[in-house]
This record gives structure tokens, C-alpha cells and sequence, in this order.
């Protein structure tokens, strides 16, 4: 049967959002042009460098997360010192047996690299360099966009062209509310040799070698480390450079190790978002949305996190499985997302640079305390690593009274498997071979059944949706136990891997009305018992253009 016609999606900028969210959509079947400002990529620095096992599994949906992280460091450990005195350090843990690592480190350019060669290999994508936006006019088919004298005809935008996107920002005629800090951070890529520390993040509160201010160190591949310094608000990289106190500065943490500056450059923090994600048929997404500290590594990632949520949105509207109500729920999840974000980097930014007195003596106070109180240590701020965002406020969950949220966990933990969570991830066996549950989950709905698959589950929606056996895919009991799944239940999973509903065997008859909510439709208040949700029109596959169908599994379209 063959597609609708439809007028591919414009995403303006060929960042890793840009470029996550244009691999994803061809992986559905929607084709993309991707148009940015720039002549040609810049291929220098490390900028964001921490990319996090959450979106590793996105990238590996189209083929890039294995060799990402092949090529990244890996660390699960962080350290955070004051003075040069190790305060404490944590590892993270994760339920459930993931595919990578809590964090890998590699420079984005190289992440762009990455996902340039599989971008080349898709044929639906179309990347323009070049082209500056200048006009976005909308009516009930699309988008007309313009780029100087060239016009063209989109169905959807994506606007993820960065920080500098005020003109775009203005065009939408949306807010960017925030603030800026006024003390610069100085970044330095520097190669040397240094035992021991190419596994793990440190983290220095008022080390002698920055007295007042904090440093940070990150490991990268080829010996390289990102080293970032707090500097005052006045500080010259050109004159520090020309009077060797740069050089002196670097020697202070490698000592005599023989050493090359790769890459300098220095930075100011923003806090800033906008009010809304959503205008019509534009969706903005990563730092063209938002903008945290880096303390965190919350930029990238929840910018990818942005894409995912934005792609498989797009794609049901664009299929016809969705309305475009559906795109309403992108704004409600990640500008949720997006508020958590500075929420957490704001907390982190006031230990790191308290704005009055008062908190600068609680920051001395906890950090003199944290030597010797492990009471203290968990108010110690050096920034709440990326972790999924929890949609268990979200339109589209169904809620469990048996399974609540309990609010923000423990730094370095996840919270228990329940609505509105990233599933935990697992190997599983299918008919097909082997492969990981978030793999599974991502090429449609899925229906878990911790029981036996009754016939007549599957209810006759549009889009893919897909019955497993969790005993058939987990003979072993591991992913069972990381859900913690009852007997006979059936637990929803969307598309981007979050848990939409956990029904109990007697409230099967509720699957129609939870996967409706899932993809916005509008469902009953009280929720009678329905027969089945409206069919939509059909759609071309089973599954994403790129997914593996499983074999034995049950199957809607």
C-alpha cells in the first residue's frame, strides 16, 4: 500500500540534534532536509564531549551508538575533591543489564563525524549548507520556509539551530527568559600522559592551582583531557597565552608530563528557556530551546532526548496513526524536561558561584564539613550527571496508584520501573535472535505480557503495535525482576522506550483506551470499559523502515 504524499520535514541546524533527529525520521520513513546557516561543519574542539548511555541507545537505532561508543572513553566513576583532598566519589547504577556504559567521552566533533557517514548512507535526507532561515510562514498544509531568495515546502520544522538562534526564536515570537553568569569558564584540550585518570571524572573545589574557583577534568580518547577552570568575569585568554601563565596553569595539574594544547577557548553559562516548544507546526529543540550549565552534561544529551520525542511524534502525524494534537504533548513533555534541567544546573550553579553571602557560607560550611560528615556529602553540588527525564506527569500516561513516582533519585541511581519511566534495558531472545529490550520497544508500541498473550489483545489501531510473552523473551527472569513485574501484567511501552501504562491481567480491556492517551487521542474521563479505539488509515509497514520485524511476535498495523 502505498504512503501518503507529504512534503518532507525542514530541520534547521546540522548539530547532533539536528542530525539525531533526521536519522530517526528517515529510520520511520519520513523524509528531511536538513538546512544550516554555516558553509561547512566546524571540525575543531571538543565542545560537548559527555555523551550519555541513554542516548548511546538512541544513536544505536540508526547505527551509530556501538561505534560512538567503541571510540569514546568510558567512565563510571566520579570524583570530587576539596582543595586536593578527595571529598567522596559514586558510581552509578543502572537496573537491569544495559548495552553501554553510564558515559562515554568524545569530542562532539567526532560524535558529528559519526553521524555524518550515516546520514551519507540515507537516502531521504538531504543536508544543505548555507542556507540561513529568514522566513517561517505557516498555514493548515505546512510550512513555507525561506532561506534569502529560496523558498521551501515542509510539512513540519525542527528548530535545533543552537544558542544563537534569536532570529528564529523571534520569528516564532516565543520568550527566552533566564539569566547569564558573569564568571567565564576556560576550556582547554590538553594530550598528555596522566596514569590513572583515564577512567574517571574530578572534580576540585578551591584546588590551590584556582584558589576561590573549581576546575573540572574529563578524560577523552588519544591521551587527550578536557580540563575546564572557573576565571573571573575579566579574564584574557590572548594575553594569558602570550605571557606563558597558561602554560604555567596547565603545568599545575600535569606537572612535568611532557603535554600539547589541542584546543582552547572560553565560555559564558546561560540559563535559559523558552516558553514554549510548540508553535503550530515548529518544534525547537536542544539549545535552540534551552540553555544549562554544563556542570551536568545536560546540554547535548537532553537535546537528543528532544529529538527522539520530536521524531516519533512527527512520524505517527505524518502516517496518519496520530493527530496532530500529538505534537501538543512534545511541548508539555520536554519543556518539562527542559525545567528540570535548569532546575538541577541552577542548584549546581549557586553552590558553584553562590550569588550572596549567605549561600557562600553554607558553601564553605558544607565543603569543610564533607571531609569527615557523610551526612553532608550529598549537599556537596559539583553537578547531578544527565539522566532520562520521568514523564509521570505526562498527558500521555496512564498511571499506576500500585507503582508511584517518588521523586527525584539519588544522584548517580534511577528510579523503579513505573509509568512515565525509561524501561530498563535487558538482552532478549526472540524468534528473529538475539537483542536488547529498548530495541525492541523503539520500533512501535509494545505490549509486554508478564503471562500468558490472551487472543483479541491487540486492538485494532493504526500504527505498529506489537504482544510479547516477557517469559518468551526473558527465560532467564533478569528483565522480569528489573521491571519487577507481577503476574499477568501488561506494561505499554512507547516508541522512544518509556513505559506509557503497567495494567493488572483484569484491566486488559483498558489497552485500547492507554495506547489512545499514548498517542493523544482523547479518552473518557472515567474510563468505561471501551471496545476498541477508532482505526486510522494504514500505514506502508509493521515497523520503522529500518527495524527488524520479530518473528512469533503479534502484530497491529
Amino acid at each position: 500500500m502505498s504512503r501518503r504524499r507529504v512534503d518532507p520535514v525542514v530541520i534547521v541546524g546540522a548539530g547532533p540534534v539536528g542530525q539525531t533527529t533526521a536519522l530517526l525520521l528517515a529510520r520511520w520513513g519520513v523524509p528531511s532536509i536538513v538546512l544550516d546557516r554555516r558553509a561547512r561543519r566546524d571540525e575543531v574542539g571538543s565542545k560537548a564531549i559527555c555523551q550519555q548511555r541513554d542516548v548511546l541507545d538512541v544513536w544505536e537505532t540508526v547505527g551509530a551508538g556501538s561505534a560512538i561508543a567503541a571510540e569514546g572513553v568510558t567512565w563510571s566513576t566520579a570524583r570530587t575533591f576539596h582543595g586536593e583532598h578527595e571529598l567522596f566519589s559514586y558510581r552509578f547504577t543502572e537496573r537491569g543489564r544495559p548495552a553501554f556504559p553510564p558515559f562515554v567521552n568524545i569530542s562532539q566533533t567526532r560524535t558529528e563525524e559519526i553521524l555524518d557517514e550515516r546520514i551519507a548512507a540515507e537516502p531521504s535526507i538531504d543536508v544543505r549548507w548555507d542556507h540561513r532561515v529568514t522566513g517561517l510562514a505557516q498555514d493548515d498544509e505546512g510550512v513555507t520556509v525561506t532561506c534569502g531568495t529560496e523558498t521551501l515546502r515542509a510539512s513540519h520544522v525542527v528548530v535545533c539551530a543552537g544558542a544563537r538562534s534569536d532570529d528564529l526564536r523571534s520569528l516564532l515570537g516565543v520568550g527566552f527568559d533566564g539569566q547569564s553568569f558573569d564568571d567565564r569558564f576556560l576550556i582547554a584540550d590538553i594530550r598528555a600522559e596522566l596514569p590513572g585518570w583515564a577512567r574517571e571524572r574530578r572534580f576540585y573545589f578551591d584546588p590551590p592551582w584556582n584558589p576561590g574557583r573549581q576546575v573540572l577534568i574529563h578524560p577523552c580518547p588519544d591521551s587527550v583531557f578536557r580540563i575546564d577552570w572557573q576565571v573571573p568575569p575579566d579574564y584574557d585568554l590572548e594575553a594569558e597565552r602570550a605571557s606563558g601563565a597558561l602554560d604555567a596553569r596547565i603545568r599545575t595539574i600535569v606537572g612535568d608530563a611532557g603535554h600539547e594544547v589541542v584546543w582552547t577557548s572560553v565560555y559564558r553559562f546561560h540559563s535559559r528557556q523558552v516558553d514554549r516548544m510548540r508553535v503550530g507546526k515548529v518544534l525547537l529543540a536542544g539549545d535552540a530551546a534551552h540553555l544549562v550549565s554544563p556542570f551536568g552534561a545536560r546540554g547535548l544529551n537532553s537535546g537528543v532526548a528532544d529529538a527522539e520525542n520530536a521524531a516519533w511524534k512527527l512520524a505517527y502525524v505524518l502516517h496518519g496513526w496520530a493527530g496532530e494534537d500529538l505534537l501538543e504533548s512534545y511541548h508539555d513533555e520536554r519543556h518539562a524536561a527542559a525545567a528540570e534541567n535548569l532546575a538541577v544546573t541552577g542548584a549546581t550553579m549557586d553552590f558553584l558561584v553562590p550569588p550572596d553571602e549567605l549561600r557562600a557560607q553554607r558553601r564553605r560550611d558544607v565543603l569543610a564539613r564533607a571531609a569527615t560528615d557523610e551526612t553532608v556529602r550529598p549537599h556537596v553540588d559539583s553537578g547531578r550527571l544527565a539522566e532520562a527525564f520521568w514523564y509521570v506527569d505526562s498527558p500521555l500516561t496512564t498511571t499506576d496508584p500500585t507503582r508511584t513516582f517518588g521523586g527525584r533519585p539519588e544522584r548517580g541511581a534511577t528510579p523503579p520501573a513505573l509509568p512515565g519511566v525509561l524501561v530498563p534495558d535487558a538482552p532478549v531472545h526472540t524468534a528473529g535472535g538475539p537483542t536488547r529490550l529498548r530495541a525492541l520497544a523503539r520500533d512501535g508500541f509494545l505490549l509486554l505480557v508478564a503471562g500468558d498473550v490472551a487472543d483479541g489483545l491487540v486492538p485494532d489501531v493504526s500504527g505498529p503495535v506489537r504482544v510479547l510473552a516477557l517469559a518468551d523473551l526473558d527465560p532467564d527472569g533478569e528483565l522480569a525482576a528489573a521491571l519487577d513485574a507481577r503476574p499477568g501484567e501488561i506494561w505499554v511501552i512507547r516508541p522512544d522506550a518509556h513505559i506509557a501504562a503497567v495494567l493488572s491481567p483484569d484491566e486488559a480491556h483498558l489497552v485500547p483506551t492507554v495506547l489512545a492517551r499514548a498517542v493523544g487521542m482523547p479518552v473518557p474521563q472515567e474510563e468505561p470499559c471501551p471496545t476498541t479505539a477508532a482505526p486510522g488509515p494504514s500505514r506502508p509497514s509493521a515497523t520503522p523502515s529500518s527495524a527488524p520485524t520479530t518473528a512469533g511476535s503479534t502484530t497491529r498495523s
